[in-house]
């Protein structure tokens, strides 16, 4: 059944990707604003759903999916150092790669009971 949403789930990556890199360079002043939660919490949450949609959308082994997500949240951070108003955190990359290993392990987790 999973293959059968595999376009649908592949947008849904490309354009939650796309999205959070728009949203993570803008300037400070011009970025969304998604609820009262923290910074870290955004980077936990996007990483999270980032994750389950790179693993639903491509036949991804984990620690590829891994390492993805890590290269991507490490070039955000590169790319905030040249943003206006913006900089660039290591907790920002810790808080990242919390979503990601909670994402990517969730959906091996719910793969092998389904």
């Amino acid at each position: 059944m999973i293959k059968t949403y595999s376009i649908f789930f592949k947008i849904g990556f490309w354009v939650a990707l796309i999205g959070s890199y728009i949203a993570a360079v803008l300037p400070q002043n011009l970025a969304p604003v998604i609820g009262s939660f923290g910074d870290k919490t955004h980077h936990i949450l996007a990483f999270f759903i980032l994750g389950i949609l790179l693993r639903l959308a491509y036949d991804m082994k984990y620690k590829y999916a891994f390492l993805f997500l890590l290269m991507y949240g490490i070039f955000i951070e590169i790319s905030q150092l040249f943003a206006i108003n913006r900089s660039a955190e290591i907790m920002d990359v810790v808080a990242d790669l919390i979503g990601t290993v909670i994402g990517i392990t969730l959906y091996t987790y719910f793969k092998k009971i389904t």
